[in-house]
């Protein structure tokens, strides 16, 4: 076959996978105009929120129980021999530990604290589905230990690997299948995070969106809600869990075209949209970030839980604390119906307080921007990642904290105080902020780096590159812009 033949044979399969590429391409259009749909829909005629909320009512008489215990009362728990490690009786779900964290070349000791350690990957899911010609998603009223109220709004499927395999001996978890079997449904998103650097060592949750057009069984847990709904109800206080917006985050929203204007909710979805012109292009934010994490100052590693009483941790029957510390460790029991046990123990982490996450925002040719920090976190499996500006861990302090917490109310695009993941910890609030600010500094300090939403969304798609925290925000500057 001469060369020309060969050139032949090989059109049609050029062909053939440019029409391919071509089809995936009007999809992903597709799929992101029916999101944006979906953002712009605030109520929904089948599924309205007023009746949501007299089902979220109900929810809240239900049989839920939190109680503290002493660590020797931690049924199917132990402190291990030798090293003092925290660990369920099947070797499986999470261990508390400890964590040395020393800086980079230093021979010192460095400091402990407790950390949990997580290795499984859990799948955090939501069911997608149209409805009169508007996408919904399938949130669960799912009550955590932890959660304070105890039912927040989930994911469809939240679970840890040791949950869907049932290694606690109770029953399925329900609709897992949507999220294990390819041929349920269309995939929208699904991508690898991270969690709380501070807290875990390590940890990742496989995040989904999956698209049915199959029959879903109705469940008086599980509710229908529009983007929209969902970013109205971002709006309320320890509403809507930390796993959910999460999620949320990974959605691929981009509206073709939006005005930079005040009607705009303040300039998010031009910020969002492929239009916006950044003050940087996404390889020099991707160098910046590169930057940091190939000079990140410290190194962390596993050690015994015994070791943090060389920092100052103490042991005591019912916490593990440090005077002055952001957190603690303690030991609960549970009782209720309507989870795949009625009743367990665990330890929680118990931070001291409410933390402070918060992006100053300004514009730059009429664009608006997010100042970045590439943050250090003594867990995070990659090295910093694209944090807000202000992300503060109870009673500690930040640059810029000052200014966006004590700014005037007519610049605040939002504040809401929102719960952390109730299944590991107990009471984490952190107040989350978005604030307009045209005296923050066009050339920021080193560490630090202007990006739009666009931007911030682009990373949160590739996984492990933006913070729980800086992930809410972006799904919390959409829930401004839609209440705008």
């Amino acid at each position: 076959m001469g060369a020309a033949d060969r050139g032949r044979r090989r059109l049609p399969w050029r062909r053939a996978g440019g029409l391919v590429n071509g089809a995936r391409e009007r999809a992903a259009v597709g799929t992101t105009a029916r999101l944006m749909r979906s953002a712009a829909a605030a109520d929904s005629a089948r599924f309205p929120l007023a009746a949501f909320r007299e089902r979220l009512r109900a929810h809240g008489h239900r049989s839920f129980a939190v109680e503290r215990v002493p660590f020797a009362d931690l049924d199917q728990w132990h402190a291990e021999p030798g090293t003092g490690n925290l660990r369920h009786r099947t070797g499986r779900f999470f261990t508390v530990e400890g964590l040395r964290r020393t800086a980079w070349g230093d021979p010192g000791p460095g400091a402990v604290r407790p950390v949990m350690v997580q290795p499984e990957i859990g799948v955090l899911g939501i069911v997608v589905k149209e409805f009169d010609g508007v996408l919904h998603l399938l949130l669960q009223a799912k009550a955590e230990p932890g959660n304070v109220p105890a039912v927040q709004l989930s994911p469809t499927v939240q679970a840890t690997r040791s949950n869907f395999t049932r290694s606690h001996g109770g029953s399925a978890v329900r609709f897992l299948e949507y999220f294990t079997s390819p041929a349920r449904g269309r995939v929208l998103a699904d991508v690898l995070q991270s969690e709380h650097g501070e807290y875990f060592l390590h940890k990742r949750n496989r995040h989904m969106l999956v698209e049915t057009g199959e029959e879903v069984p109705e469940h008086p847990d599980f509710h229908w809600l529009t983007l929209g709904q969902l970013y109205r109800l971002l709006h309320e206080d320890r509403l809507v869990n930390m796993d959910t917006r999460s999620v949320l985050a990974c959605a691929p929203l981009a509206p073709a075209s939006a005005p930079a204007t005040d009607r705009d909710g303040g300039g998010v979805w031009h910020s969002l949209g492929g239009a916006s012109r950044p003050r940087h292009t996404m390889e020099e934010v991707v160098r910046w970030l590169t930057r940091a994490r190939a000079g990140q100052s410290h190194v962390s590693r596993p050690v015994p839980l015994a070791e943090v009483e060389e920092s100052g941790w103490r042991r005591g029957p019912e916490e593990i604390s440090r005077d002055g510390g952001p957190f603690r460790v303690v030991a609960v029991r549970v009782r209720t119906a309507g989870r795949e046990v009625g009743s367990w123990c665990q330890p929680l982490v118990n931070p001291r307080g409410a933390g402070v996450s918060a992006f100053g925002a300004t514009r730059f040719d009429g664009v608006l921007h997010v100042l970045a920090q590439a943050k250090e976190e003594p867990g995070l499996i990659t090295g910093p990642e694209v944090a807000p500006t202000v992300q503060c861990l109870p009673g500690e302090s930040a640059p810029f904290a000052d200014r966006l917490l004590s700014a005037p109310a007519e610049r605040i695009r939002f504040d809401t105080v929102l719960a952390e993941e109730g299944g590991r910890f107990l009471a984490a609030d952190n107040r989350y902020l978005l604030v307009e600010d045209d005296t923050l500094p066009a050339i920021p300090p080193p560490g630090y780096h202007w990006l739009t939403l666009r931007q911030l969304a682009r990373l949160t798609a590739w996984g492990h590159h933006v913070s729980v925290q800086a992930r809410t925000l972006l799904v919390c500057a959409l829930a401004a812009a839609a209440d705008a």
